[in-house]
Order: C-alpha cells, then structure tokens, then sequence
C-alpha cells in the first residue's frame, strides 16, 4: 500500500520573511515538513480547503483569494473578490462548494459569497453585521467581534462566535436565495469571549471554546421540526491549578482526525490542553495539560497519525512539534523547530 502524501498551508502575516501561504511537505512519521515554496497573498489570517480538495480560499487584505490547488500541492491563484465589509478574520466552505463565509472581527460581519463551478468567487450573496454591546464597555470585548463561523455538520445551519457579544449567532442558510436568516442565540457567560467553534465527527455535539473564561463547553446538537437544538450538556476548565490566578487566553481548539481528542492550544501560559471524547456521550475528560516549548500557541494541528501535534507561535516566529502519550498525561517536544514569522492558521491535506 501506498503511503499516503499530506502538504500543509500555512497563513502568515506579511512580516518581515513571511509573504504569504507557505507549502509545507509534511513527514508525519517523524515529524516534521519541509517548505516547498511561499505563495505571494497580504496577511492570509485565515484559510480553508474544499471538501473535495481542489480548492483553497484565503483572506487577504483585498477581501478573500481563491485557488486551484495543483496535483503536487502546489496552489495557483484564480482570483480575488471583495467581502463588502472590512477585513475579515476566519473563511469557512461548505461541502458542496457553493458558498464561502466569511467572519470579520474588525467590523462583526458576517459575509456570504457565491462560488463559481470553476471554484472562482463570484459576488457577495449576502451579509450581516452584528449589533450591540458586550457588558464591560472598557475591554476590548465591548463591541461585535466575528472570530469564527462554522457550519453544522449537516450543512444546514452557520454558526457565527461572536468574541465581542459573549454569543454565539445560529442562521439557517438558504442555498437557493443566498441568504442567511437568524433562528437561535447560544448564549455564553458574561466576559466569557467564545473564539472558536468545532463539532464531534459524528455531528452530534458541538464544542465552543471561551478565551477569557477560559473553559470548553459542550452542546448536543440536534435538529427538531426544522429547528437547531443546542443543549449544554458540560463545562470543562482548560486551566489547571496552577493557572487558577492567571489569564490564560485559551486560542485554538482542533478535533483529531478519527474524533478521539479534542485539542486547546493556551496562547496566555503557553500550554496545550488535550481532552478525550467519549464518543457515545460527547462528554470531554483531561487527558493532559501541558506547558509548550514556545510563545503565543495561537493555534495548533493534530497531525492524521494522532500521536502527534503542532502549535503555530505567534511572538516566538516558529512552529513547534510534540509526541502525546495520553497513556501518561503528558506531551514532549519532538524534533527542531520551523522557523517562520508569525503563523497564523494552518491547514494539513491528503493529496489525492
């Protein structure tokens, strides 16, 4: 059997070396990736790869870019196109390749733009700013913050976090018209700014995970009448005792390939937190919770063997890899670091 071949894109601010989207060849057994080449774009903060892996789109300064991506991994630009709104912060596709969406942080938009057959974006098919105040009107939390949309499983619904508003915005999506409607709220605790939203692989439970209140919260997700049902089923702590005093600022959050983990990256102490899922029950327990070799884990990769991950260090300008051994509640450093000015996303990919 063959084995398989996975490249990994990965976005950076434009800074100093950094220009773009870097191609990684990735080694999964080692780990490590070797950089192929840097794919010119402004400040790629965001990306995200179809379903059936022949496109990549981006945010750029310009709005969002889309691309061909080649046999051999390479990418090559189709075009570009306006978001009508300020620069956004996090691009989602659906499943089908019809529309991409688009969350803005500056400006708490969300954006919804058709997609041509030849994977080219095309006109903004819709658009939503949200309204309102968060409660501490001095923090930086106090005004519409878009910082992730993500869509159910079952493609029916999008789901807009709202970092600003402590909330998470629910609007069915109507793939005929092109237009998002506003069915259900998920309501987060006051100064909790929920960043990041992911859902088991088996569609049935939704997690959020909130940067200041430094948790995880989980949802059973199900659909009644035509209806998104979110039920809070538990809240799980990404601190440890030792952080009980400090702002851990919890960033990313990533669910392994075959659903076992659910994985946090800590950008204020510098740690990763691994949670095991209970597939039956979607339930999370610690499986370790660990202080990472670097500054700024602003978001992390569970690369496809499960046994190992990455974080992307925003202030230290590298990407650093660990072995977990949940057996032993623990992760460890693997290997040299990759050395690269302000990562920002990432995102690994099987080639056909």
């Amino acid at each position: 059997m063959k084995q398989e071949k996975f490249v990994a894109y990965v976005g950076t601010y434009t800074h100093e070396n950094s220009v773009g989207i870097h191609i990684y060849d990735v080694d999964v057994e080692k780990p490590y990736m070797t950089e192929r080449k840097v794919v010119p774009i402004n400040n790629p903060s965001d990306l995200t790869v179809s379903k059936d892996k022949r496109f990549l789109y981006s945010i750029a300064d310009e709005g969002v870019e889309a691309f061909r991506i080649l046999p051999d991994g390479d990418l090559e630009s189709i075009n570009r196109a306006g978001i009508g709104g300020m620069r956004g912060c996090y691009v989602e596709v659906d499943d089908t390749n019809r529309y991409l969406f688009v969350g803005g942080h500056y400006d708490g938009r969300v954006s919804m733009l058709h997609i041509n057959e030849d994977g080219s974006l095309g006109t903004v098919a819709d658009g939503i700013f949200h309204k309102g105040m968060g409660v501490s009107i001095e923090q930086r939390n106090h005004i519409p913050h878009v910082d992730c949309v993500k869509l159910t499983p079952d493609q029916m619904f999008l789901c807009a976090v709202d970092n600003g508003l402590d909330h998470v915005k629910v609007y069915r999506v109507d793939y005929e018209k092109g237009k998002l409607k506003l069915v259900h709220i998920i309501r987060g605790q006051m100064e909790s700014a929920p960043r990041m939203m992911r859902f088991s692989k088996d569609g049935n439970y939704a997690y959020i995970l909130y940067e200041l209140a430094n948790m995880v919260e989980v949802y059973k997700y199900s659909v009644e009448n035509g209806e998104p049902i979110f039920e809070l089923i538990q809240t799980i702590s990404t601190k440890t005792s030792e952080d009980a005093k400090s702002l851990c600022a919890a960033s990313g959050m990533e669910v392994s390939l075959e659903g076992n983990y659910l994985y946090c990256s800590i950008a204020g102490t510098n740690a990763v937190v691994c949670f095991a899922i209970d597939k039956a029950t979607g339930m999370l327990t610690t499986s370790f919770n660990t202080r990472v070799n670097s500054d700024f884990p602003k978001v992390l990769a569970v690369l496809p063997d499960e046994k190992h991950f990455m974080t992307l260090n925003n202030n230290s300008n590298q990407i650093m890899f660990y072995e977990a051994h949940h057996d032993k509640g623990y992760a460890l450093w693997k290997g040299k670091p990759i050395k690269v000015d302000k990562p920002n996303c990432i995102d690994i990919v099987a080639l056909p």
